[in-house]
């Protein structure tokens, strides 16, 4: 029985795309598991065209990314249209082109994601394959590399691994035996020291103030706990700390909200049992912008022009409060 689903046919229709001739460019918004995931393209990719290159739309300063691209040497550069205009085709890992609009400026001849399938966005491109039952892309790549027989070398086993440790929270998130088989598989071929250097990489000394503030502006909303942050300086501070809230005994679900450039942003995180974060994100945000997510993590970005002046902080409570008592939250 084979340790993983079966491929080859598949994936001829992946590899019958690649010309030796061609420029490849792998497309991501960075986070543990889009850099595992380009990485496991990247390798799949580079003997069979003339150039691939790695390249993340959003700016990276969240501490455990940084450390995974210096620590795993992953060659990603900052999206600007000099870099797109240097290459031919072009591949999107972790994402499905309706998540963000620069995204939707390229024609993607690859596009492998696993988070949900929205029908009013359909996804079309020569090679799809999305999988949202799965905890983590990486998962998807390393059955790629494993039906390819290709052995991941020490540094992108040691990538796609932490992908897959960061996307399921350690497994505390929704997965699938897939994902548990990859993590064994990388297990073997991963340099653990390094994953443990990267892992412990968490935060900048400067973000700490920003646990006080949450903690100044916790509330309990309907069992959950809500705290809006005003302008942050990265909306990686929102997912920490919405993170470290799902650690509360009792709490079932947080939303953490800030403002960053020109954008509301609001982090939901739930325990996966008594509420679905993707639909009550979309629920809340998806008229007036993009939201959407896993059952147990969420994202909503508005700009807050589409506010019409109203105080972001107000508009949020104020979804999340709808015929709900409100409060702010005790021993915190």
């Amino acid at each position: 029985m084979a340790y993983f689903r079966q491929l080859e046919e598949q994936l001829q229709g992946m590899l019958k795309l690649l010309c030796k001739d061609d420029r490849w460019l792998i497309v991501i918004n960075a986070d543990p598991d889009a850099l595992g995931a380009a990485m496991g393209l990247k390798r799949i990719l580079a003997r069979k065209v003339a150039d691939v290159g790695i390249t993340q739309i959003n700016e990276i300063k969240r501490p455990d990314n940084l450390a995974m691209i210096r620590y795993l040497r992953i060659p990603t550069r900052k999206c600007i249209p000099n870099l797109v205009a240097q290459y031919d085709k072009f591949a999107l890992v972790d994402s499905q082109p309706h998540h963000n609009p620069e995204f939707a400026k390229l024609d993607f001849s690859i596009v492998i994601d696993h988070h949900p399938i929205l029908p009013e966005h359909p996804v079309v491109a020569p090679y799809v394959e999305i999988k949202p039952e799965y905890g983590a892309t990486c998962t998807i790549l390393t059955e790629y590399l494993y039906n390819l027989d290709i052995r991941p070398g020490k540094l992108l086993a040691t990538a796609l691994l932490y992908g897959v440790k960061a996307d399921t929270q350690s497994f505390e998130r929704a997965f699938v035996d897939a994902d548990i088989k990859a993590f064994r598989f990388l297990s073997k071929h991963a340099d653990q020291l390094l994953l443990k250097r990267i892992a412990r990489s968490e935060f900048h000394l400067d973000w700490l103030r920003y646990f006080s503030r949450a903690f100044y502006n916790l509330r309990q909303i309907g069992g959950g706990l809500y705290a809006h942050m005003g302008v942050v300086e990265n909306p990686d501070i929102l997912v920490i700390l919405a993170d470290f809230f799902m650690r509360v005994h009792g709490v079932p679900w947080n939303v953490i909200s800030g403002e960053f450039d020109d954008k509301l942003i609001a982090i939901f995180r739930g325990d996966g049992q008594r509420k679905d974060m993707g639909k009550f994100a979309k629920s809340l945000f998806g008229d007036i912008g993009s939201a959407g997510g896993h059952r147990g993590a969420a994202r909503a970005e508005v700009d807050l022009e589409k506010l019409e002046g109203k105080d972001p902080e107000t508009c949020v409570v104020k979804k999340l409060t709808k015929g709900k008592r409100k409060g702010r939250a005790n021993n915190v």
